[in-house]
């Protein structure tokens, strides 16, 4: 299954969460209907306008669903970041000099840049000992990656590169927007039964029966009732809620476990995780009070029981799925073993020779096994098949040389991107252009716009990133997404506003400068602003007809020089994206800008249809059957805009 058919699995599951919704809601008011009813004849015999009261009744209930999961999914709009910190999560600071905070941070750096998304937010659970983990956030621009303290402390290296992996996963698919929006439509369904307590409380403590004029008898109080039948119906959501959680949730795991082999390209640690998890006293299960809620997106079961409730599949089938000849009884014999003596992953780093060497030979050997930086010229032969079948789906191959491109990064670079104070001076110097008179207009524009010490400040970082090869240019700024999520609302609407007058300086601005800026502009956008709309791939190909036409003009012209060559290239693309199709070459007239108000349609493609844009794409840029490095990374860029997170360089195995 490659990115597309699971983009269009989770567009399946969207509707089915839904519909569940709907059934559990319908459900909930039956059972209220009927309690109300039942608690009104009960007090003060039967009502005179039933239908009246049913009515009542049923927008009321509706409304408070709704309303509950509106409001929670609004306060949910946080980001990851804000689910790691409902649970107790403590931010990783990114200088950290912990062993075990800087092996997770550099994990899930690797992981990140071998995904060709940005770096998350990283947490870890001080307080849970079990092994578990999660990715939260309505898009990879403000995902967050937590662990449990038991997981730094049990898991060797592989290991946790296999539980990242698989939490990387969820990320690039897509889960994740599914897994928050379920948080919300849970909460709505849940809270029933605290409003149902509230009446209970406030019935009884208010006695139960009405007290009328001098102590006549009135009706029963009729709250007590409501209350329970409420709570009743507050517990048929919770059922409901956990059936909905299995539906969505089990036949993910399998999938996420899969992908993390093809990530990392071995088993054992994938597998070695959850044998731990099955070992160890503790298991998976979580302490946190709101671990139910979240269950659905945990790595695994945070509450230790198996049932038809249960979030994910039996351990054992797990593994089994991963190693065929694995034994449950070996469960059993690792428990008794990890009694008294539970492992430590560090240790077992150091046995295993996973533990990491000084800076300097660690660094010269990733570089020596992942092989030289191929030069700028340097062609390689790309298909358009290759490209879709490589779409959110970074081999091992992918993973070693993302470790090598964050080696080559220059140290002074990785630690102003990982610095808050120095990130926003960096990335802009990264956006600047490379030709002197389009620089000299950008510097003019920060200046008059944004003020003189900050475009003076990004000249400096431009100056500074010269030498950078444009194989580091896109992971730098992915790198630096951390830090940037450390500044305020306000600082980065101003970020925002730079990037946006870069983008607009100069019509004259090389394709892959463009398409970086605008990448960064979007990532920024999501992170400050996510989008929660439930459908937002419902555009068909015939309905941008002009966006896709001016991305594959406008890529041909500027990648194939005069008219002679660009047509054919041009050609190539649209037989591809739209066979049999006449589209006239005809290239815009403002160049790259033209693309300004074709990015929002052309990610709103169904994901069938992006996956022939992605292919269309690819046969423009490689009309001659070959890429160079920075048409390669501007393919990368492109596909990061359509939201189809496409590897590293090192994906195509180069070098």
């Amino acid at each position: 299954m490659n990115f597309f058919e699971r983009q269009r699995r989770v567009r399946r599951l969207s509707v089915r969460l839904v519909l569940l919704f709907v059934l559990a809601v319908v459900g909930i008011v039956a059972v209220v209907n009927v309690a109300v009813v039942l608690a009104f004849n009960a007090a003060a015999g039967r009502p005179q306008d039933l239908l009246g009261l049913v009515a009542v009744v049923t927008v009321g209930t509706v409304a408070v669903i709704g309303l509950a999961a509106l409001v929670r999914t609004v306060a949910l709009r946080g980001g990851g970041g804000k689910v790691a910190r409902e649970l107790g999560g403590v931010a990783v600071p990114a200088d950290t000099t912990d062993p075990e905070l800087r092996r997770l941070r550099n994990v899930v750096e690797e992981m990140a840049l071998a995904s060709g998304v940005p770096v998350p937010e990283i947490y870890v659970l001080p307080d849970e000992t079990a092994i578990n983990a999660f990715a939260a956030g309505w898009t990879p621009s403000d995902a967050a990656v937590a662990v449990t303290q038991g997981t730094l402390r049990r898991l060797n290296r592989d290991e946790l590169q296999g539980v990242i992996a698989h939490e990387f996963s969820h990320v690039v698919n897509g889960d994740m927007r599914l897994n928050i929006r379920l948080m919300g439509l849970l909460f709505g369904i849940l809270f029933l039964a605290v409003i149902g307590r509230g009446l209970l409380r406030a019935g009884v403590l208010g006695g139960g029966r009405d007290r009328s004029g001098g102590g006549g008898g009135g009706g029963a109080n009729p709250l007590p009732l409501i209350g329970l039948a409420m709570v009743a119906a507050g517990y048929v959501g919770v059922v409901a809620g956990r059936l909905i959680q299995a539906s969505v949730s089990r036949q993910r795991e399998y999938l996420a476990d899969a992908a993390a082999v093809q990530y990392t390209r071995q088993t054992r640690g994938i597998a070695g995780a959850l044998k731990k998890i099955g070992g160890l006293t503790g298991g998976s299960t979580l302490k946190a009070p709101k671990r139910d809620e979240v269950g659905h997106m945990l790595f695994g079961d945070a509450t230790g029981r198996a049932s038809w409730f249960a979030t994910h599949p039996p351990l054992a089938d797990r593994i089994k799925a991963l190693d065929p000849s694995f034994d449950p009884a070996e469960l059993r014999q690792l428990a008794r073993r990890w009694s008294s003596s539970p492992p430590a992953g560090r240790q077992e780093d150091v046995a295993l020779g996973l533990a990491p060497r000084p800076a300097a030979e660690a660094a010269g050997a990733t570089a020596d096994a992942a092989g030289a930086t191929p030069a700028k010229g340097h062609r390689v032969p790309v298909a358009p098949a290759e490209v879709l079948g490589r779409v959110a789906a970074p081999t091992g191959t992918a993973y070693r040389h993302a470790a090598a491109i964050l080696d080559r990064i220059p140290p002074d670079l990785r630690a102003r991107a990982r610095d808050r104070e120095a990130v926003v001076p960096l990335l802009l110097g990264l956006l600047l252009g490379a030709d002197p008179s389009v620089r000299s207009r950008q510097h003019a524009g920060l200046a008059d716009r944004h003020g003189r010490d900050l475009a003076d400040a990004a000249l400096r970082e431009a100056n500074a990133q010269a030498g950078l090869h444009p194989l580091l240019r896109l992971p730098l700024a992915e790198l630096s997404f951390p830090a940037l999520r450390d500044r305020s609302g306000t600082e980065l609407e101003a970020l925002l506003a730079a990037v946006f007058t870069l983008i607009r300086a100069d019509a004259a601005i090389d394709v892959s400068e463009y398409c970086l800026s605008r990448l960064l502009l979007d990532e920024l956008q999501e992170s400050l602003h996510p989008r929660s709309r439930w459908r937002t791939d419902r555009r068909r190909l015939t309905d941008a007809r002009s966006a896709t036409a001016a991305l594959l003009a406008t890529l041909a012209q500027v990648g194939h020089g005069g008219r002679t060559a660009a047509e054919p290239a041009f050609r190539a693309g649209v037989a591809i994206l739209r066979p049999g199709a006449e589209l006239p070459y005809a290239p815009p007239g403002n160049g790259v800008l033209a693309l300004e108000t074709a990015w929002p349609v052309l990610d709103e493609l169904r994901p069938e249809d992006k996956a022939r844009l992605v292919a269309a794409t690819v046969a423009v840029i490689s009309h001659d059957g070959t890429m160079t490095v920075p048409e390669i990374e501007l393919l990368r860029t492109i596909c990061g805009l359509l939201h189809c997170p496409l590897p590293p360089l090192a994906g195509f195995d180069l070098g």
